[in-house]
């Protein structure tokens, strides 16, 4: 199993002394430290407009970690495809898989905050169809060696052939679900999927039913099945007041950041986002002392060694941790990153134990 840094740049806190544009600069360099301590992947999300996160273009900040790395894979977590012209969005990762020498792992998804889409004059309510056919587009415009055309409902164009080519063929692409429609997508078009174990738990009973369910829908699709991954607030405690420390922290993230981006309201919630109401009800209601594995990694390094040996038998080939959550200093990120890779990282075959020796 690998092991990948992630961050969705979380900085909307009451009180927040930190500028965007040093969280960037703090990102970047645990981007490049992840490499250094061989870590698998960077995995930056999109946000806008400060709503939750505050990096805004994943796909500027992993071409400067790009050039000064030369074995981390580069990642959005995720694209929010409704938001970009599939054709740009083809157009933007071939060249960053040019230019890294076929490090890119795509992943999309359609986002979740109503106000980062109205600003760019995007339908909200339209967003699970806008992204199939953006997906589709952009796969078919990666794969072709020449020309296409598309006639859709929102994209339509003829004899389109995109420049550079990717170096991986096929590049691979992943889809950040939530839901069993985004499950099913991914599946059709023989995609892997990222999931987040707390969303997994509340909608489908844990990884290994989605681990199965995925599986069972890519056989009834005739695909074959990607990778499967999924993402992990991480935290070290070695002592009561360190853990009392961290999970404030985590529960600090759900209510500054997460409960107002995340829908709530049936009157304005698209059906395919009622499943967020539930969701966003247990996180108001969560406690410190409710914070278990399938919410986040917190605790000695036993502990998270042991979570991590459940996800590994539920069939999962990569985590990407979450370190900087929660207005965690950025020093601190550093220093339980590399803990992480010493203390834990050891106990699973990888890439990692390649680049240690």
């Amino acid at each position: 199993m690998e092991f990948g840094y992630f961050t969705l740049s979380d900085n909307h806190y009451e009180g927040n002394t930190r500028s965007a544009n040093q969280f960037v600069a703090d990102i970047t360099a645990e981007a490049l430290h992840a490499d250094r301590l061989g870590m698998h992947s960077a995995w930056i999300g999109e946000h806008h407009f400060n709503a939750l996160g505050v990096l805004s273009c994943p796909d500027l900040v992993l071409a400067q970690i790009a050039a000064l790395t030369k074995h981390i894979r580069l990642a959005p977590a995720v694209t929010v495809l409704p938001l970009h012209n599939p054709i740009r969005v083809a157009e933007q990762w071939a060249t960053l898989d040019l230019i890294s020498n076929g490090r890119v792992d795509f992943a999309a998804g359609r986002g979740y905050d109503r106000r980062e889409y109205e600003p760019f004059g995007i339908n909200f309510d339209d967003n699970q169809t806008l992204f199939e056919e953006g997906m589709e587009i952009v796969r078919a415009l990666w794969d072709a060696d020449g020309p296409i055309d598309h006639n859709g409902k929102y994209y339509q164009f003829e004899d389109i052939s995109i420049t550079p080519k990717p170096v991986q063929r096929p590049l691979p692409a992943y889809i950040g679900s939530f839901s069993k429609p985004s499950i099913e997508l991914a599946a059709r078009l023989g995609c892997g999927l990222i999931v987040a174990p707390f969303a997994a738990a509340l909608s489908y009973g844990g990884l290994k039913q989605v681990a199965e369910l995925y599986h069972e829908t890519c056989a009834k699709y005739g695909t074959r099945p990607g990778r499967l991954m999924c993402s992990y607030f991480t935290h070290f405690a070695d002592n009561p007041q360190q853990e009392a420390e961290q999970r404030a922290r985590q529960i600090r993230y759900y209510r500054e950041c997460v409960i107002p981006s995340f829908p709530s309201d049936p009157a304005t919630s698209p059906p395919s986002y009622r499943y967020f109401i539930g969701m966003v009800e247990r996180l108001r209601n969560v406690k410190p002392e409710d914070l278990g594995e399938n919410s986040v990694l917190l605790g000695p390094p036993s502990h998270i060694l042991n979570v991590l040996k459940k996800v590994e038998a539920a069939g999962f080939d990569e985590v990407i941790l979450y370190v900087n959550v929660g207005m965690k200093p950025h020093a601190q990120v550093k220093d339980e990153m590399s803990r992480f890779m010493s203390e834990v990282a050891p106990a699973f075959e990888g890439k990692h134990k390649q680049r240690a020796a």
